[in-house]
């Protein structure tokens, strides 16, 4: 957890009211974590903890880039990251942290880490299917693309004028007989 220190806010010196955190956040974030699904990662991200006299309210935005491995074309290309996250922290006799908006933690504690939470809204904001730009707008050329045309089934002339089996003809008249 050492790595992830200037991720820890104390918020027992902190006045009420409102204080903001910002982060720069690259590929070392993530191998900390032991996540190599990025090549390179450059998000700019945002805590603002509003301090209240029963508890904390924090706030987590991220925007940026991670560039990522298309999955049609497997090129790499940089994909934009853009997500928010709503945290309240309320003090307790014991840390509980089963609900996902609403963290207890012990009254005695003066601190709270937020690496985990940065990285979970960054990693659940990449969509599971990455799709490079190019690849659907039709711009990428790549010997990929190239071989996955000419892999994929056509459409032939034999197969479009097949007629169909006269049989169902007759189930359809069925249906709209009614």
């Amino acid at each position: 957890m050492k790595q992830f220190k200037a991720f820890t806010i104390k918020f027992v010196g902190l006045k009420e009211g409102e204080h903001c955190f910002e982060y720069k956040i690259g590929k070392t974030f993530f191998e900390d974590f032991k996540y190599d699904e990025y090549n390179d990662a450059n998000i700019l991200a945002k805590a603002t903890l509003n301090k209240k006299t029963t508890l904390l309210e924090l706030i987590f935005d991220v925007k940026g880039t991670v560039n990522v491995n298309c999955d049609v074309s497997n090129e790499p290309f940089n994909l934009e990251v853009e997500n928010q996250f709503n945290l309240v922290v309320k003090f307790g006799n014991e840390y509980n942290d089963e609900n996902d908006e609403i963290l207890i933690i012990p009254h005695a504690e003066y601190e709270i880490n937020i690496a985990q939470y940065f990285y979970e809204l960054i990693v659940l904001s990449v969509p599971t299917k990455r799709v490079h730009p190019g690849v659907e707008d039709g711009s990428l050329e790549s010997d990929i693309l190239k071989k996955l045309e000419e892999l994929s089934p056509k459409e032939t002339h034999e197969n479009k004028k097949e007629e169909i089996d006269p049989r169902w003809n007759k189930l359809k008249k069925l249906l709209t007989d009614k």
